[in-house]
């Protein structure tokens, strides 16, 4: 029998839930305990999962072996700090951190004590860009559309760390070459932050990705298009789709563009990221988005986010 780990979730808001729901699947998973600075919330979840519920999340330290950290971004280093010097393992979610300084301070720690410090960015997950890991190459042009309804959730970021992120996530996973250069241009319509953004990112290899993040349109849109000497492959995040085409060579030596066989499972992103960072903790294995990784994304964001606020030419 495969050893059972005590888990809480800090933050009992629209991710919180969606944590608990997928914790409460895994039989090798016990709930202690949730924690938010809103009781009611906390009692209700509590109630719902058959856990108990504290005052502060302090209070979930010595209880558990392992946590889900869904605050407020601002709070995501003080919180996931306490965890970890007090030798736990944290799943945290995305952007990681405010701050470089608080990003590396958590690396650090984690890395000291050996512990399993995992981001949460579900798209790592999402079956399609599973299904597309097995047909890409080395992409020459990327363009990406991540577009959203206004809702007040997650307005304490701006755009680009809210959602885009998700996208600067992926393809410097997928590139893996030096930046030379960023353009930047972001407008805030209905908060006090920029609210819909388009970025040029320029690679050391020739690479060049076109970037546009809304979270003020009509209708969702999540598409992530790649370019390259193999093909041509699309991602449809919503639907969990990938449309792959490819150079293949006919009879009599002519080359013609056709479909791959991409097969997609149809997996639960969530469930997923959260069964993957379980295993981690019972197996010590190593994230799929650690936080050297998910430091490469908020770096990036960052730098963005300064370029919107200068204009001037900027580099990692």
């Amino acid at each position: 029998m495969s050893k059972q780990i005590r888990v809480g979730v800090v933050g009992i808001g629209h991710l919180g839930n969606y944590h608990l729901q997928k914790y409460q699947k895994l039989e090798n998973v016990h709930i202690v305990g949730v924690a938010d600075v809103d009781r009611a919330r906390a009692d209700k979840a509590a109630a719902t999962f058959g856990c108990t519920a504290f005052p502060g999340h302090r209070d979930l330290v010595d209880r558990v072996d392992a946590v889900s950290i869904t605050v407020p971004t601002r709070d995501h280093h003080a919180v996931a700090k306490d965890f970890l010097a007090a030798g736990k393992d944290v799943l945290l979610e995305k952007p990681f951190t405010a701050t470089l300084e608080e990003a590396d301070d958590l690396i650090g720690l984690a890395a000291a004590r050996d512990l399993i410090l995992q981001v949460g960015f579900i798209e790592r997950f999402n079956p399609a860009v599973i299904a597309l890991d097995k047909v890409i190459r080395q992409p020459l042009f990327i363009e990406s559309h991540r577009l959203h309804p206004f809702v007040e959730r997650g307005t304490d970021v701006d755009v680009v760390l809210d959602l885009m992120i998700h996208d600067l996530d992926l393809i410097l996973h997928y590139v893996r070459s030096p930046l030379a250069n960023v353009e930047a241009v972001g407008v805030s319509v209905l908060s006090d932050k920029v609210d819909i953004a388009n970025v040029r990112l320029t690679f050391e290899n020739g690479c060049v990705a076109n970037i546009t993040a809304s979270r003020i349109t009509l209708k969702h849109m999540q598409k992530l298009r790649f370019f390259g000497l193999e093909g041509y492959h699309s991602v449809d995040f919503s639907k969990r789709e990938v449309v792959s085409l490819a150079r293949k060579e006919k009879e009599g030596g002519k080359m013609e563009i056709g479909l791959n066989d991409v097969k997609v499972s149809q997996v639960d992103p969530l469930e997923e990221e959260i069964r993957s960072f379980v295993d981690c903790v019972v197996r010590r294995g190593t994230p799929r988005v650690s936080g050297l990784e998910a430091r490469k994304s908020l770096e990036l964001a960052l730098l963005i986010n300064e370029k919107m606020k200068t204009g001037k030419d900027l580099r990692l």
